[in-house]
Order: C-alpha cells, then structure tokens, then sequence
C-alpha cells in the first residue's frame, strides 16, 4: 500500500490572490497649472482678448500675440493685470500652452508659420470654421475634418487640444461680470495634455472643463457655435452650455 500522506494535493491549494487593482482616478483632480506661460495667438480679437483678460484676471500669466508685436503690445496695455505683447513667433516661443483663437481664414498659414516656435508646445485650438449668409451662421468643415485636426496635421511635434469653443467674447471682455456659467468642452489625445486644459478653464470663475472625446470629435463641438450664435440672435442672449450629470 503507498502512503499519500507526503504527497501534495493540487485540488487542496490556495489559488494566489489577483494583484488588487489600483483605484480609479479621480476625473476631477486636476494638476495645478497657476505656474504655467499662457500665449494667445490672434490674442488682439475679440476671442483672443477676452480669452487673455479672464486668464489674466484668475492669476495666469499670459502673453498676447499678432502678427504685428505693436498690436499686441498695444492690447496688452490696454487690458492691463500684468498681460504682455509680442509678435507670434515671440509669444509662441516664450509660452507653456498656447490658445490659438486666429480667424478661420488665416488658421492653416499662420500655424504653417510657426511650425518651429510650437514644437513640443501644448496647443489649444478654439477655432470655429464658419461660413455665414443671408440664413445665417453655418459650419463648414475643413479637409481634415475640423480646424483642431488641420493644428495636428500641421504641427505634428506639437500636443494638440481643443477647448474654448463657445464663450461668448462679450462676457469674456466685460470687466463687470465676475463669473461665466459655462463648461467648456475639452478634446485631445493624451490625458494629461487634456486635464491641463481642463485646470486652465476652471481658473476662470464660474468655468468647469469636462472631457469631450479625442480630436475626430472636434468637428461637431466646433460647429455648435452656428447653433450658439443662432440661439444668441433669436433671443438676444450670450448663451453658453452646461453638462449635466458630471
């Protein structure tokens, strides 16, 4: 008779433990960006403007740029809260993140300009491709599917985002409003690069930023503002958006 007393029983075993998972991230911590060089390309319009004033107003600092540096350092005297000018290729090269917030018309050659300056850079795109005539505003929709994926295409050394899409520029620039009810929609591809965007947007009062999707869905959110500025006329109003439930 053979003895088992000395055998192992594979069915008496304890199955090792699964390695615990690790706790899912908080979509709301964000990293502290108050130390972060915003530059605002197209910073003399009124987007680029109000965009520099509220960033300003909340502690950033910002540099606005133009193509001419007298325009822009005219702008920044003008708006004041420590905001300096310069030239494009100067602003984009001193700047941690950039907002580009040029006309539709002069996007693809004035990024084709400072392809060298935005290397490396976080590059937040709100550019709105419209057209407008006797019905109205209407979106268009740029070869590469929207202006933030025409910014990828051009700047491929670059970090590409999209945000800042519907504000109204009234709201921005008026210095008797202290808060903006608003969220801004945020889009990109690498997490990180978009939870900084989402930190830049919640420093203006009254701004929360929430993830939208990767850059092949910017297209909608940046034709949304025809429907915003439609919204706008009918009811005399600076409409924003707000999403619930997060």
């Amino acid at each position: 008779m053979t003895s088992t007393d000395n055998v192992q029983n594979p069915s008496n075993t304890t199955p090792a433990k699964a390695p615990a998972k690790a706790p899912a991230k908080d979509p709301w911590d964000l990293p502290d960006v108050s130390g972060l060089v915003v530059g605002v390309l197209g910073g003399t319009g009124d987007q680029g403007r109000g965009l520099a004033y509220r960033l300003a107003r909340a502690g950033q600092k910002v540099i606005i740029g133009s193509r001419a540096a007298e325009r822009a350092e005219t702008a920044a005297q003008e708006l004041g809260l420590g905001i300096e000018g310069a030239d494009n290729a100067e602003c984009a090269r001193r700047s941690d993140v950039v907002i580009v917030a040029v006309p539709w018309e002069g996007h693809a050659k004035t990024l084709e300009t400072l392809r060298e300056e935005l290397a490396g850079k976080l590059v937040v795109d709100c550019v709105n491709p419209l057209g407008f005539d006797k019905k109205g505003a209407y979106a268009l929709k740029p070869e590469e599917g929207s202006a933030a994926e025409q910014a990828a295409a051009l700047l491929p050394e670059a970090r590409v985002t999209a945000a800042f899409h519907h504000l109204s520029a009234v709201l921005l620039q008026d210095e008797a409003i202290d808060e903006i009810d608003t969220d801004v929609m945020v889009l990109g591809e690498e997490r990180a690069d978009v939870e900084i965007v989402q930190a830049l947007a919640g420093r203006i009062a009254g701004m929360r930023g929430v993830f939208a999707g990767r850059l092949r869905n910017a297209h909608q959110v940046e034709s949304l503002v025809a429907n915003l500025i439609s919204v706008n006329r009918r009811y005399k109003a600076h409409a924003g958006l707000r999403v619930t439930d997060v």
